[in-house]
């Protein structure tokens, strides 16, 4: 089975994603290697044709909406650990 797409998604692979959805925003409903790749050459950015594959194959036929709202739920249910506290000075 394949892993879901957010499961594949690493802090490298984040300039693959902001230029497939700069493709969908420009009216582009399936953006391809070739399409993510112009983006990213417009900007200087050498895109890494194994990465950028890997997240095509793994967004492939499936609603970027819901895709979205998954990463989202999983997000939420991420611990963030804890704040603390603060400090009070007084004078």
């Amino acid at each position: 089975a394949r892993p879901s797409p957010v499961e594949c998604l690493s802090p490298r692979q984040m300039k693959h994603v902001a230029a497939y959805l700069l493709a969908q925003l420009g009216g582009n409903a399936s953006p391809s290697a070739a399409d993510v790749t112009s983006i990213l050459d417009s900007v200087g950015v050498e895109p890494d044709s194994e990465k950028l594959e890997k997240l095509l194959g793994s967004l492939e036929g499936k609603d970027l909406v819901e895709v979205l709202a998954a990463g989202k739920a999983k997000m939420a249910a991420m611990p963030s650990g804890g704040g603390g506290g603060g400090g009070g000075g007084g004078g």
